[in-house]
């Protein structure tokens, strides 16, 4: 009976985005295979395509909560890399995660960060950041963009020289000139749409390889 009275609080919209939820294969597939989201997929095709999770590595998971990107690392490589992750949100532990709790533009948080991964480059950083959205697509689109020059920022302060950023981007307004910023910073970018990523999303995910030039956004 509880459940009947919630639902028919629930908006059409958001009866419909539920119904759609429950039913998805990759959210089906995350609750069979123990996984925190179904985002854990996105990150786990671009690995099986690209080979991005590497014994030995350092990496940094920025927005990490609920922190399937972080498990599904940890379970691949356990305690034969350093996994740290970030977020603003809380975020239940992992086995070999260390988590900071802030936002790592805020420089104790920053300082927290490197001194987990000993004061040495970062081989990869690791960005599903998204905004709350508003409703208002412009400044939803605008915020996005936003997080993922934070992205890039933080990636250019930490990476090796031959170290990768795989990141959300959101398709829209601002998008090509986000596109030049990474252009300049990294010697390749690679598009990928993970098949976890909905077909109306307009969620895709860059692959940002190599520094070409860290002072593009200093």
């Amino acid at each position: 009976m509880a459940t009947r009275i919630h639902n028919k609080k629930l908006s059409k919209s958001s009866r419909a985005w539920m119904k759609e939820h429950l039913d998805d294969h990759f959210v089906k597939q995350a609750h069979k295979d123990g996984y925190r989201s179904r985002a854990a997929y996105k990150l786990l095709e671009a690995d099986e395509k690209y080979g991005l999770l590497k014994p030995g590595m350092r990496i940094v998971d920025l927005g990490s909560a609920p922190g399937s990107w972080s498990q599904l690392a940890s379970l691949k490589l356990k305690s034969s890399a350093t996994l740290i992750a970030s977020d603003i949100l809380e975020m239940d532990a992992l086995p070999d995660v260390q988590f900071i709790q802030g936002d790592f533009r805020e420089l104790e948080v920053f300082e927290q960060l490197m001194q987990a991964s000993s004061d040495r480059p970062i081989d990869l950083v690791l960005s599903d950041m998204a905004p709350n959205t508003s409703g208002h697509e412009p400044t939803d689109q605008a915020r996005m963009m936003g997080l993922c020059e934070l992205a890039i920022d933080f990636s250019l302060k930490t990476l090796k020289d031959d170290g990768c950023l795989y990141m959300k981007v959101f398709h829209g307004q601002g998008v090509d000139d986000l596109r030049g910023i990474a252009q300049q910073a990294f010697t390749k970018i690679r598009s990928f749409k993970p098949a976890a990523s909905r077909a109306r999303s307009k969620e895709t995910y860059w692959l940002c390889e190599g520094i070409k030039d860290r002072r593009v956004l200093s």
